[in-house]
């Protein structure tokens, strides 16, 4: 520190000597001593500030606490002290040099050297204007000689005038012996002091003599007189004082600025190494100052920089000292500490409410995956925020993709029913995926929160099944019902009727062909009533699968054949794997649904007027599905296809779209394949035109379908 002060106060010092501030001689011995005792001040704080550089360069480079702020705040420190004192030597000696160079340019010595040119010039000027007007007035008085002579006073008025025609305030008529023989005297003049014997001795020879005076302002003429023997003319005029006092001034400026221009290379010299060396004491003084100002404001910030470290890492019982000398740093720390006390509590509150909170999210979760009801849940924006398994696999979407959209951008259907449904309410809906239509009921319930900002909780239950399972119920119920009532009279009403046939057929005459055809179409209705009751029975009364382990492919080519004997204006192709498909089934209730399907398909392409005209066709598939682990058998056809809306409900008993159909073929078939523990699909024909029935129900192992596959082969090859 007192380096530093010694420093500043030299610098202070030699500038002050060489300012002229100080009564000190600058001579050269003095400052040959002050700029040698500046420059061995100026190593010395060079050697400081490399040290303490050197320091934080090395705890810069083991990547210590606060070392980047540290640095910084010294290089800013120092910026701000050294710009402007460099700027200011800069501009110092700039301003020394531009100011010093106009004033020893040759202009100025020009005008200074001019100015004692003039001053003399202004003295000689005064002369000859006197020597002239002298003149002129000697003449005159030698003219009016007579005048003179004869009249004294108008001779006296005479020279009045002409002193003062010439400007003369006074004029004298002196003889040689310093006589006085006239006199004019229009103003009265300090050092009019009239000729000596020198003055009178200059001007005999005939030539006007100018006196300048060395004191007073007063110049005087002396001229001798043509007409009067030994008889001069004597005149004095006043001027400025100061153009008598200026030709000395002038000359002592001129000596003084002749000395400064010797001077001038030496004081520009001094005063550009005097800046030179305060633009070098300065800034170190200020690069010290940075580094120990940092040093006192990094150390209790590296203290908060190391604990802010261990609070990142997780510990949040770090504490940092506090000095009270460390002022607003010291608040800091306290601060820091109370923040880090905080943390630590809300640290193990927040802990305990994440593991609550954890624990019923699984628990949510394992819920939401567990029951069958698809639920979504909506932010009060519409947007997707919950999407269960269920509701994945009944949409038929991923939930990485839906997640965070809006409801109307993915299931239209859907927000137009939470639109119209509000935030309480129940509604069901026809829901079409993948060419599947399922029936579902749709349940709205709002969000429990104080915020007017709910979201809404979506319910969707498929309800599809057992909506079909209660139809299905109430239709077998129907059908043994009417089985009942009219089985039992169409035995005695056909009894009757043959009897009838029997016993009058012989007997009537007349009439006979209509008779007999009354007859044979009495038999013939009750024997398609007893065809429908039968099937409403065969309905009613569906007896329950034995399931035994037989070749699928064999039961397709079978099905295929019989249906194909029928109809030879239709092609119907059977396409099954090469190798045998073992499953288990019920052959002869699983070979009736499908020739029921595809019958129901060779009626479809018959009873399709645009179609008239083309090949009809049937493919019968049979496809093994490993990674859905069932049997599939597609029944294609390119006939009139299936309608567009409530296609579902042809599966309901009684549901037809043809005229002389039982709307039960469908229903039985379902329900065959249910006992399998599958299902039936209607769908539209990938192909075009036409229809696709998709019957479906789970297979066997892969070991069983191989081991029964080898049983069969070999009870086959016995």
């Amino acid at each position: 520190m007192a380096i530093v002060l010694l420093s500043l106060a030299s610098a202070a010092a030699t500038f002050a000597v060489l300012a002229g501030f100080l009564p000190v001689e600058p001579n050269s011995d003095l400052l040959i001593v002050m700029f040698g005792l500046n420059v061995l001040l100026i190593a010395l704080l060079v050697l400081i500030v490399a040290k303490e550089s050197l320091a934080l360069w090395r705890a810069k480079k083991a990547q210590a606490a606060g070392a980047k702020l540290h640095g910084r705040v010294m290089r800013w420190f120092g910026f701000a002290a050294t710009a402007p004192a460099i700027l200011m030597a800069i501009v110092a000696m700039v301003t020394l040099d531009r100011g010093l160079d106009p004033w020893f340019s040759s202009s100025v010595s020009n005008v200074i050297t001019r100015s004692v040119e003039i001053a003399k010039e202004y003295t000689e000027t005064q002369c000859r204007m006197m020597t002239r007007e002298i003149g002129l007035m000697a003449g005159d008085l030698d003219r009016a000689k007579t005048m003179f002579e004869q009249d004294r006073g108008l001779f006296t008025k005479f020279l009045t005038s002409r002193a003062t025609y010439l400007g003369f305030p006074h004029v004298m008529m002196v003889k040689a012996d310093g006589s006085v023989l006239e006199r004019v005297e229009l103003l009265p003049l300090d050092g009019m002091a009239p000729p000596g014997p020198d003055d009178l001795q200059a001007a005999s020879d005939g030539e006007p003599w100018c006196m300048i005076p060395r004191e007073g302002n007063v110049f005087r003429i002396l001229l001798k007189l043509g007409g009067y023997p030994d008889t001069f003319i004597f005149a004095g005029r006043p001027v400025d004082p100061r153009a008598l006092e200026f030709p000395a001034v002038a000359q002592a400026g001129l000596a003084y600025y002749r000395a400064l221009e010797e001077r001038k290379s030496g004081i520009k010299f001094a005063f550009a190494t005097l800046y030179t060396m305060i633009a070098l004491v300065v800034p170190l003084c200020a690069a010290w100052l940075g580094l120990n100002f940092a040093n006192r404001l990094v150390a209790p910030v590296r203290r908060l920089i190391t604990a802010a470290g261990q609070v990142a890492t997780g510990d949040l019982a770090v504490q940092v000292p506090v000095r009270e000398s460390d002022g607003d740093l010291a608040y800091l720390g306290k601060t820091f500490n109370n923040m880090t006390a905080e943390l630590k509590l809300q640290h193990e509150r927040l802990t305990d409410a994440s593991a609550v909170i954890d624990k019923r999210r699984r628990f949510t979760e394992a819920v939401l995956s567990g029951v069958s009801a698809g639920v979504i849940g909506l932010d009060a924006r519409g947007r997707i925020t919950v999407l269960n398994p269920s509701a994945e696999a009944l949409l038929q979407v991923d939930q990485d993709k839906v997640l965070t959209r809006p409801l109307a951008e993915v299931w239209p259907e859907l927000a137009a029913i939470v639109a119209k449904g509000g935030k309480a309410s129940q509604h069901q809906m026809a829901l079409m995926r993948g060419g599947r239509e399922r029936l579902v009921n749709v349940r709205l319930t709002s969000e429990q929160s104080p915020d007017s900002d709910r979201g809404l909780i979506i319910t969707l239950d498929d309800i599809t099944d057992l909506v079909t399972a209660q139809r299905s119920s109430a239709w077998a119920d129907v059908a043994r019902r009417i089985a009942h009532e009219i089985k039992n009279p169409l035995t005695p009403i056909q009894l009757s009727a043959e009897r009838i046939r029997r016993k009058y057929g012989r007997v009537i005459s007349e009439d006979r062909a209509v008779f007999d055809q009354c007859t044979d179409t009495i038999i013939r209705q009750v024997d398609d009533i007893k065809r429908m009751v039968d099937e409403f029975s065969s309905f009613a009364r569906m007896p329950k699968p034995t399931p035994e382990s037989d070749d699928l492919c064999d039961l397709v080519r079978q099905s295929a054949f019989m249906i194909r004997v029928g109809n030879l204006d239709i092609t119907i192709a059977e396409h099954t794997p090469d190798a045998a498909v073992i499953a288990r089934f019920d052959r002869r209730l699983l070979g009736q649904a499908l020739t029921n399907v595809i019958k129901n398909a060779t009626e479809a392409i018959s009873g399709d007027a645009s179609a008239a005209g083309k090949d009809g066709r049937i493919d019968v598939r049979l496809a093994v599905e490993e990674s859905r682990r069932i049997i599939t058998i597609d029944v294609d056809d390119n006939g009139k296809g299936f309608p567009a809306e409530n296609r579902q409900r042809l599966l309901e008993p009684y549901m037809t779209t043809r005229e002389s159909g039982t709307g039960l073929g469908l229903a039985i078939v379902g329900k065959i394949l249910e006992d399998h523990g599958g299902g039936i699909e209607l769908l539209d024909n990938p192909e075009g035109r036409g229809a696709r029935v998709r019957m479906w129900f789970p297979m066997t192992s892969i070991e069983s379908i191989k081991s029964n596959g080898e049983k069969l082969a070999a009870e086959q090859a016995i």
